[in-house]
């Protein structure tokens, strides 16, 4: 296959959207009053929490699994590898179509997330301290057994399954001055600036990592793919490195526009805002992209910002440690 471009990452997400659209949630933009007066500019959230299994991965996961390409690997069982969101998604979609899987965790994925794959009847597997290490783990497995390997990011219907939120978001308003967007292995990001630079919107992707797992924000200041330390974060969801062969390091390379980098304090506090003050509960992925705004919101003034909550799968218990801890 040739390598993927924004045009064609774009012309995927249309035909996924065909597939899948009846069986996802299109969900709102929401106006985010408080911050909004805040920051003198107009603050949207995509809200992706509301999406089925409450986060975003349900649309790549569906994509895939709905593909033309996954219909010829019918009989063959499917392996994936996750922080936790894709394989929810990835366990509901194959539920709904009667497709044989299989989930790698890493060993630090949050219970909750656990036991909603297991909810499935999925067979579940923990190996490794980080979602990188359970990737490698699924891919080596799934070679030894003749099974297919689904990468949560790497593959061009996943990410455009992703790219399905960028339509609607060309649909829901038509003048969008920047988008913030929670940056792991490059999958959401990747589908959602592929769609908004293809179709002509002028908005202005920003990509936005943690400080303790910064792969693909380093790959990108590099030019090239390269290997950074991985720390514990808040924002496990996008935690790991990226493929030697990622298909999405090309399009974030063509399609991000700029990149910002959060510490954990940073990370945290956007939780409790998002909490209080906008009365949204999210995981620490979403929490990064509201983050990434707050650190630059200056340059965002009088402007429209969307940001991309990207998920809600939170243990209770670290809700109420973190709001507690910030009382």
């Amino acid at each position: 296959m040739a390598e993927p471009t924004c045009d064609s990452v774009a012309a995927r997400s249309v035909r996924a959207l065909r597939r899948i659209r009846e069986r996802i949630v299109r969900t709102p933009l929401l106006p985010a009053l408080a911050v909004s007066g805040e920051t003198g500019s107009q603050v949207l959230f995509k809200a992706e929490n509301f999406q089925r299994t409450g986060s975003f991965k349900f649309r790549g996961a569906l994509s895939k699994l709905s593909s033309p390409e996954t219909a010829a690997k019918a009989g063959r069982t499917f392996v994936t590898a996750s922080s936790g969101n894709h394989g929810i998604a990835s366990s509901q979609a194959a539920a709904l179509l009667h497709v044989p899987l299989k989930v790698v965790l890493p060993e630090v994925a949050p219970l909750i997330k656990v036991e909603r794959i297991r909810s499935f009847g999925i067979d579940v597997v923990l190996h490794g301290p980080e979602t990188g290490a359970a990737e490698r783990f699924a891919r080596e497995q799934a070679g030894a057994d003749g099974d297919v390997y689904i990468s949560p990011y790497n593959d061009v219907d996943v990410m455009a399954g992703q790219g399905t939120i960028g339509l609607e978001l060309l649909d829901q308003h038509e003048s969008i001055d920047n988008v913030f967007i929670a940056m792991g292995g490059g999958g959401l990001i990747g589908g959602i600036a592929s769609v908004l630079k293809s179709f002509g919107s002028q908005a202005r992707v920003w990509g936005v990592s943690a400080e303790q797992s910064a792969a693909l924000d380093a790959s990108l200041r590099a030019g090239c793919i390269v290997e950074v330390s991985h720390g514990e974060t808040f924002a496990e969801a996008v935690a790991g490195g990226v493929d030697a062969d990622s298909v999405t390091f090309p399009i974030a390379r063509e399609c991000v526009d700029e990149c910002v980098v959060c510490s954990e304090d940073e990370i945290g506090a956007a939780f409790v805002d998002l909490a209080l003050k906008e009365r949204q509960i999210v995981e620490g992925a979403a929490a990064l992209a509201y983050a990434g705004f707050v650190k630059v919101a200056d340059r965002c003034r009088d402007q429209t910002n969307v940001i991309v909550l990207c998920g809600s799968n939170i243990d209770p218990d670290n809700v109420r440690a973190r709001l507690a801890a910030r009382a």
